[in-house]
């Protein structure tokens, strides 16, 4: 009777340790995020399941051009791209990226912007027009969606404080079909 006793005991133990670590894994480390509607097409999909790696920006800063997730106003969480740094001027025209004066290559929107023929994929814009600021704050993002007609992101709701960034999302793991690792 002891010994039933004794390896109850020890199972109960070790679920307790395995449901405590899941739960600091998911909490603090990695969580799913589900993709909620077309602002990221044709990069994600709408019910696309991702693994959001909340430690990325913890340890570091996130890069321009990373696919984030980060806490909106409206109590949902966005994903979107970053791009625009703090001290960064962002400009488009004639549907192409200006960081800073110099011309950026956006290959996740190439074929996108082959099959558009009534006007650009983006509209053309200054930081400064949108916001009233030249620049990207110290402290804050400027993020797009890749769907740049359908998106709501920092050209409506401004700048995104780096303390509302939930992670970087990179894995796609649902449906499996589509499963892959994101640029």
């Amino acid at each position: 009777m002891e010994k039933k006793r004794s390896e109850l005991r020890e199972w109960l133990k070790a679920i307790v340790i395995a449901v405590l670590l899941a739960g600091g894994i998911r909490y603090f480390i990695f969580a799913p995020i589900i993709v909620d509607g077309q602002s990221m097409m044709p990069t994600l999909h709408n019910h696309d399941r991702m693994i959001v790696n909340k430690l990325s920006y913890k340890i570091g800063t996130p890069h321009r051009f990373d696919i984030v997730v980060f806490h909106a106003e409206e109590g949902k969480d966005y994903i979107k791209r970053v791009i625009g740094l703090p001290g960064d001027h962002i400009e488009y025209k004639n549907d192409t990226l200006y960081i800073n004066g110099k011309p950026y290559d956006e290959p996740y929107l190439a074929e996108y912007k082959k099959q558009v023929v009534d006007g650009p994929w983006t509209e053309p814009f200054t930081l400064e027009e949108l916001t009233g600021r030249k620049t990207v704050p110290e402290g804050h993002l400027f993020v797009m969606g890749d769907n740049r007609r359908f998106s709501k992101d920092s050209r409506h709701i401004g700048f995104i404080p780096m303390d509302k960034i939930v992670g970087k999302a990179s894995i796609v793991y649902w449906p499996l079909s589509d499963a892959r690792i994101v640029k």
